[in-house]
């Protein structure tokens, strides 16, 4: 084929790709659904305009948001015989722009560009003298503030009351902190003669601001604009864009409302969606027609779109290609279940010829991966994690197996314990910062404590399959599934957060974990929030081209409380399944002879899932039952003993097992050793003092 020839390169586009590609000439808005064929439409488009003498191949500029997509435009269009074209990243086209008029406009070098904020960061932080050590993931989510407000053009003196007032939350740090933080860092970057990425994007919209001669050299090098994934535009980005343009017109956006899922980092839909507020006159071609899924898969697509509150300008997807299996609609008995079944189905696909490259598990945080590692590695299935660490790998599951171990050799060394597994794992993940309730908000105390949990859930595990299984047998299985999950591997599975799985594509996709709690994810409070998982869970969905399963567990670990329901989003969508007729059970169960451990929750009498909860006597979910006062005299009582003794405090008794005495207020001795946790060497320690305390509450 002359790709030369206009018609001829027209000839294999469908009638909406066509009306973009023919469309040359002012304001053009594409509202492109997921696998619509956006790409191949906009880069018709500008070589169709190169052919036909509308655009200069030298004065057009094609903006998208990662390499990986510019690389693959850049591609396309040498292929279609426009090979001049500049496809590049915001930051890589204004940092090229800053680079050459820096020396003009202000003399010398453009100041060096920081790799990475950590350093900078801590060093702001250090001089903010902040009360608590600052680790590194805290580092990584005041990096994140700081990012967030320079793309969202937040000053520092701005940011505590604009935070607030859009509900931005870190576990470790309120706002007053982080702005001081953030102004610390700008003075610090500063004083070293530094820049960000941020200040790329800001520096030059500055210049073109400030600079006519600048901004018109840069007008007259480029005049017509294409942005690719225009619903991730951040303000500033936004502005450049503006400054650009100038008061032309010649621009073309491309973007789908339905897979806003940036907003936590500054991107908003309303640039796509309110465009013809800002053009009026601007065209509008709606890309429906999907080339990648089947029409089984595209059902579940719109039908998950079909309760949302809005997004945007948008039809629901056609499908193109022949009919395929159904989706399928999984509920599992618990998460080890659910990753069993997707390791056996993904053996089963492997032998009907699919290649584990074109299978992908998406699940909702990093977190989730680790059963799925566990069951992939047991069979020998390789696989890849993307936008994330393995999860021996990190640093926090890293430091708690290095305590265990350490916790094990005691015992070994003839250091008596008497206390269950499960409560041994907790104490010293408590000990790390984990609690029985998580932490507000996201960012990476959030991500911590879910790993920290996640290492619990192991401990349980192995508890119901071994009830003698002690830290050594813990720790042993820690290094067995370290073993195996850090093998090598050249191909494999893809195991990715539903973040990390946007723009790619695969033949069998298992979405995971989709139930209340995790999708939507328990922190997400407002409206808005809701309404971004669930077009989450729509990029997750449309990522399948032929097979897709979609699954959750009701309970976390094997014999827990199944209390869960499968997400609010699959309403109207998935088949009845057992657990929407579920109701708890009210029947109470005779406690042993002997006063032993309470079995059901003394709240709401449902089962009680592990050995914190039994110690407690109610669910993790459940209030207290308990004198606060109390509790506080007791861990006032712990802190000294264990400063005393040289020990960490949950070697004296962890939160929970003083939580259960706070609950039970027992009188004697003989009370107090049956609290789970409490055996007699510690009742020869602590039971007078303790019982002297509970006696005087």
């Amino acid at each position: 084929m002359n790709i030369r020839d206009p018609e001829r390169l027209l000839s294999g586009l469908d009638p909406e790709q066509r009306a973009v590609a023919t469309s040359l000439s002012g304001p053009l808005c594409v509202l492109a659904g997921a696998g619509t064929g956006k790409t191949r439409a906009i880069t018709h488009r500008i070589a169709h305009g190169i052919h036909t003498g509308a655009f200069d191949s030298q004065r057009v500029l094609a903006v998208t948001f990662t390499t990986r997509a510019a690389g693959e435009m850049r591609t396309r269009l040498a292929g279609l015989g426009a090979p001049g074209v500049q496809a590049r990243t915001f930051h890589s086209a204004a940092l090229r722009q800053l680079r050459f008029f820096w020396p003009q406009v202000y003399g010398g070098e453009l100041p060096v560009l920081v790799e990475s904020k950590l350093g900078l960061i801590a060093e702001a932080a250090r001089a903010c003298r902040l009360p608590q050590r600052v680790e590194q993931g805290d580092l990584k989510d005041l990096a994140a503030e700081v990012e967030w407000s320079k793309v969202s053009n937040v000053r520092p003196d701005d940011y505590a009351s604009v935070a607030a007032r859009r509900g931005r939350t870190l576990a470790s740090f309120d706002e007053d902190t982080v702005a001081r933080v953030f102004a610390a860092y700008e003075q610090t970057k500063r004083d070293r003669g530094r820049i960000d990425m941020e200040d790329v994007l800001l520096c030059t919209a500055a210049m073109l601001a400030d600079e006519a001669r600048v901004a018109a050299q840069v007008r007259q090098q480029y005049r017509w604009f294409v942005v690719d994934e225009f619903q991730d535009v951040s303000p500033i980005q936004q502005a450049l864009l503006d400054l650009w343009l100038g008061d032309r017109d010649e621009i073309c956006v491309v973007g789908d409302p339905a897979q806003t899922i940036y907003s936590f980092a500054g991107a908003s839909a309303d640039h796509l969606t309110g465009f013809r507020r800002r053009h009026p006159d601007a065209d509008v071609v709606r890309l429906v027609r999907n080339y990648r899924s089947t029409p089984q898969v595209l059902e579940a697509a719109n039908g998950l779109l079909r309760a949302a509150r809005e997004v945007g300008e948008r039809a629901a997807l056609q499908a193109q290609r022949d009919a395929g299996p159904p989706v399928e609609f999984v509920e599992h008995s618990d998460e080890v279940d659910e990753a069993e079944s997707v390791a056996a189905a993904i053996l089963e696909a492997r032998a009907a010829g699919v290649q584990l490259r074109d299978m992908a598990v998406l699940f909702r945080i990093n977190a989730q991966s680790e059963a799925f590692e566990e069951a992939l590695s047991a069979r020998s299935i390789p696989y890849v994690l993307r936008g994330g660490e393995r999860f021996f790998a990190r640093p926090e599951v890293r430091k708690a197996v290095t305590l265990l171990r350490g916790a094990a050799r005691a015992v070994a060394d003839g250091q008596h314990s008497d206390t269950d597994l499960v409560d041994e794992v907790t104490g010293v993940i408590s000990g790390l910062g984990w609690t029985t309730e998580p932490p507000g908000g996201g960012g990476s105390a959030r991500t911590q404590w879910e790993s920290l949990d996640a290492l619990r859930g192991v401990a349980a595990d192995l508890a119901t399959a071994s009830p003698d299984a002690g830290l050594a047998a813990f720790v042993a299985e820690m290094d067995r599934r370290a073993a195996a999950q850090h093998a090598p591997v050249a191909d494999g599975v893809t195991l990715a957060s539903m973040h990390a799985a946007k723009g790619l594509e695969w033949s069998l996709v298992f979405v995971a974990g989709v139930h209340e709690g995790t999708m939507p994810i328990v922190y997400a409070d407002t409206p808005a929030a809701v309404d971004e998982e669930r077009r989450l869970l729509y990029v997750a969905v449309t990522r399948a081209r032929d097979r897709l399963r979609v699954s959750w567990s009701r309970a976390r670990t094997p014999g827990a409380r199944a209390s869960r329901k499968p997400s609010r989003f699959l309403d109207g969508v998935r088949p009845p399944v057992d657990s929407d007729d579920a109701a708890p059970r009210r029947t109470r169960t005779s406690p042993k002879r002997g006063g032993a451990r309470v079995s059901r929750c003394r709240v709401c009498d449902r089962p009680l899932a592990d050995g914190a909860e039994r110690k407690v006597g109610r669910c993790t979910s459940c209030p207290p039952t308990y004198d606060e006062q109390l509790f506080e005299r007791l861990r006032t009582w712990r802190s000294e003993q264990a400063a005393n003794e040289k020990v960490p405090a949950y070697c004296v008794f962890t939160d929970a097992t003083l939580t259960a005495i706070a609950e039970e207020r027992p009188d004697d001795p003989e009370a107090l050793v049956r609290i789970p946790g409490i055996g007699r060497v510690k009742i020869e320690k602590y039971a007078d003092e303790v019982l002297r305390i509970c006696g005087s509450a």
